[in-house]
């Protein structure tokens, strides 16, 4: 498969992000051999190199990000920006006066399948520092992808700060007036909207996990979509998220069966886990999660959600891990 690990990092994180490659090897990739493609907004040192290539059972590769997909856009009021940061710093949220936040945001929403780097490759796999993979992956998700229609995936998903993302969907509205043609015919509108379109009930696939199709994100489609959210200026003025940016994306342009939740693939990233419902499972892949941890189910979670509008029938013993 024409497939790449993408991870965004800085020198920094070369401890955590070891951590992740350990992980990702010993579960799958030392079967596969995949190249991974990293990305960081400044030069990459020796010592990461040394480090992440010795791990990586395939090629690695070491991009750095052009300056215009990280720093503020011609566009942007600066001042209204800093008068933004400065709220939400007063109001504690969360990476809420963080500029290298809202551009780590704005490039994985629009630029990081654009990178040269990843030019060459179809399908990408997304790893962030300090993640745990509980069970063996004795399959290859990129092909179960290809081979079954699939262009976007997750293993969490939970709902978004409200205070993030106050006008995100009046600037998706505006797109999909604009666009009617881009809207999948048999989309995922009700994982997304409670009263079918009218407003957003925060839902999301979390993003620091996805597998997906590259092409997709290089559509007209996406990357239209892309654009006229910047043009808003909502990573700025406030604090767009990639995660609700990609999952709307992946609701309303994608058919529902485009899409997928890799329930057997057991993560974890702070704070949260995904572990299999289902004991035989655990057994089979030799997983190492504690289902209690599993977030799956709980109150603030929206995989129910997914599964309800999917269709799906939800696994055997789900209700004892609900609360």
């Amino acid at each position: 498969m024409n497939a790449t690990f993408v991870t965004l990092a800085r020198n920094s994180d070369v401890w955590e992000i070891a951590r992740s490659i350990r992980q990702v090897e010993d579960r799958f990739n030392n079967r596969h051999h995949y190249d991974w493609v990293f990305l960081n907004d400044q030069a990459f040192d020796d010592r990461f190199k040394k480090v992440t290539s010795a791990l990586v059972s395939g090629k690695t590769h070491y991009g750095e990000i052009p300056k215009e997909h990280w720093s503020f856009p011609e566009w942007i009021d600066q001042d209204r920006a800093k008068k933004v940061r400065e709220d939400m710093k007063e109001k504690s949220i969360i990476y809420g006066d963080s500029i290298s936040y809202r551009h780590m945001c704005r490039f994985e929403s629009g630029f990081f399948f654009r990178q040269e780097l990843m030019q060459q490759f179809e399908w990408y796999w997304r790893v962030e520092p300090s993640i745990e993979l509980y069970c063996d992956i004795s399959y290859d998700p990129f092909k179960f992808m290809a081979d079954n229609g699939k262009k976007y995936s997750f293993v969490i998903s939970l709902f978004e700060y409200v205070e993030t993302i106050q006008t995100l969907w009046d600037s998706v509205k505006k797109f999909t007036k604009a666009h009617p043609e881009y809207i999948a015919k048999d989309n995922m509108m009700g994982f997304l909207s409670d009263d079918r379109g009218d407003s957003y009930n925060h839902c999301h696939f979390w993003s620091n996990f996805e597998i997906g199709n590259l092409n997709w994100l290089r559509s007209p489609a996406y990357v239209d979509y892309f654009t006229s959210l910047d043009r808003d200026g909502g990573f700025f003025y406030e604090r767009w998220g990639d995660a609700p940016v990609h999952s709307i994306a992946a609701g309303l342009l994608l058919n529902k069966t485009e899409v997928h939740f890799f329930d057997d693939i057991a993560y974890y990233h702070v704070p949260f886990t995904h572990c299999p419902t289902s004991e035989q499972k655990r057994l089979d892949n030799k997983c190492h999660c504690d289902p209690g941890k599993n977030f799956d189910w709980k109150g603030y979670s929206c995989t129910s959600r997914f599964f309800d509008v999917q269709g799906m029938q939800k696994p055997a013993g789900y209700e004892n891990q609900m609360g």
